[in-house]
């Protein structure tokens, strides 16, 4: 029999993958009364905290290619969510959230956030700290970034 490379039982990139997918469930379920996925939730999200970021900008935020995040702001802009302006900055259409772009997010954001909240419910805020802080640093590393 081969020897394993990977005991998944103590795997760190296993078990942080288990908890992204758990994660990912949670929040297409909380968005689901909204009409919402977890790709146009962010878009909104980031919309809602950086208005005017272009089609690019967005893609890179929420992790897509650019291509899929064009039909992700149309569709959002069907539903009357966000406005693009016609004159480009640039190459780039800034894009806002409307007045029901915002509403809707609000109601998303409260939806994610007790999501969150369940997630970390048996957690102090010590332990929720250090839990984003190494996070954090693996990201770094893993991105080859100086601390």
């Amino acid at each position: 029999m081969a020897q394993r490379e990977v005991d998944l039982d103590s795997s760190v990139g296993y078990a942080l993958k288990q908890a992204a997918t758990a994660l990912r469930a949670a929040m297409e379920a909380a968005l689901e009364p909204l009409s919402l996925t977890v790709t146009q939730y962010s878009c909104l999200e980031l919309l809602g905290q950086r208005p005017g970021l272009s089609a690019a900008e967005l893609a890179r935020g929420v992790f897509v290619t650019r291509q899929s995040m064009q039909s992700v702001l149309q569709g959002l802009q069907d539903r009357g969510l966000l406005s693009r302006s016609t004159a480009p900055q640039g190459r780039a259409l800034p894009t806002q959230l409307t007045p029901a772009g915002t509403d809707l997010l609000g109601r998303a954001s409260r939806a994610i956030a007790g999501v969150e909240s369940r997630m970390l419910q048996d957690r102090s805020a010590a332990e929720v700290a250090r839990l984003r802080a190494d996070l954090a640093a693996c990201v770094t590393a893993l991105e080859g970034r100086q601390p």
